[in-house]
């Protein structure tokens, strides 16, 4: 099974505020959408909440939610109280890709446990009064290509790259 994290940040490495996003960047969205397309995501409670309503569950993706909250139910969406139990379900899956869409939590819990095999990192170049952070990443173990660079334009808010990272050493 592959696992791969798919996330935007800004140039300190913020990812969000009060449960929302902090910038408006329509090719990110895009790119996030064509990604993630007929795959899996795996996001927080609070993450799947953030989503105006009239997106949730994400078309044409599996949604998976991970929540301590043993009472919590989502239509449409798989419920998982761990990242064992998940990788325990998915365990036979091989077609498509689990892709970690945040929240800040579950980005570092599955960084922490070496789950991830690659990430796509869309680099914001600016700073935003952010109260969710990805976490800190040593990435010499992973190898970098650049995917795109989007400039700043009456659509898009700010300049940003987007950088797709592979995992060198070993499966995880």
């Amino acid at each position: 099974m592959k696992i791969a994290i798919i996330v935007a940040m800004d140039a300190n490495r913020g990812i969000g505020k009060d449960n929302g996003l902090l910038w408006h960047l329509p090719e990110d969205m895009k790119f996030f959408k064509n990604t993630t397309l007929d795959n899996i995501v795996v996001m927080g409670r609070k993450n799947y909440e953030s989503i105006p309503e009239k997106y949730r569950p994400l078309p044409h993706r599996e949604n998976v939610i991970l929540t301590h909250n043993k009472d919590f139910k989502a239509e449409g969406c798989k419920v998982f109280h761990s990242f064992d139990d998940l990788l325990n379900f998915y365990t036979d899956e091989d077609e498509r890709t689990l892709f970690i869409i945040g929240g800040g939590e579950i980005y570092k819990q599955a960084l922490e446990k070496d789950l991830v095999d690659e990430m796509y990192i869309t680099k914001v170049n600016k700073t935003y009064d952010a109260d969710t952070f990805f976490p800190e990443i040593n990435l010499r173990d992973w190898r970098r290509s650049k995917i795109k660079t989007f400039t700043e334009d009456k659509d898009h808010e700010a300049e940003f790259d987007i950088w797709k990272y592979e995992i060198l050493s070993g499966e995880n």
